[in-house]
């Protein structure tokens, strides 16, 4: 990329490149370069199947569950945890155990833990927290046991909806 006044470039192999339209392929390790390479295709007057915007909105996990929540999709409660003096009254904000706590930056359910009293859910924080991770804490709804529903939104209308399911003996959908 090459960021100039009034003349935001992009370049692929030492040749500058400008398209029409864009279809971003992000996967989630690249989000925050793959989002400035849009952004900058934006700038350029290109029109994106996926925002720059938007892409960071889904791929930033607090993000999206601020704008869900006040939304008003029903999801499970969830709290932040950015200082380990804080652990026990998030915890306690969340409500009772189990606790699912997730790491923000995973994927995949890795990071995602689930814990069945208060001190295990602060031993993990407090060995999450050693590593300088930001984390979620989500109340444990079991009657969703391994499975999820996923969301396909089209500017503020859900347009369609999946079910993930876990492997046999797995919380994590």
């Amino acid at each position: 990329m090459n960021i100039a006044k009034a003349k935001p470039r992009i370049f692929f192999q030492g040749r500058e490149v400008n398209f029409d339209v864009v279809i971003p392929r992000i996967a989630a390790t690249w989000t925050f370069y793959g989002g400035a390479v849009v952004r900058q295709f934006e700038l350029m007057g290109s029109l994106s199947a996926n925002s720059s915007a938007s892409i960071s909105r889904s791929r930033d996990k607090l993000r999206a569950l601020q704008l869900i929540g006040n939304s008003g999709v029903e999801m499970p409660v969830t709290g932040y945890v950015h200082l380990s003096r804080d652990i026990e009254s998030v915890l306690k904000t969340v409500g009772q155990p189990p606790y699912v706590i997730k790491l923000l930056e995973g994927t995949q359910g890795r990071g995602v833990v689930l814990t069945e009293t208060m001190d295990a859910a602060i031993s993990a924080i407090e060995t999450m927290k050693k590593i300088d991770a930001n984390i979620l804490i989500q109340e444990f709804i079991s009657e969703s046991r391994g499975e999820d529903i996923r969301a396909i939104v089209v500017g503020d209308e859900v347009v369609a909806s999946m079910k993930r399911k876990a492997k046999p003996g797995e919380f994590r959908s």
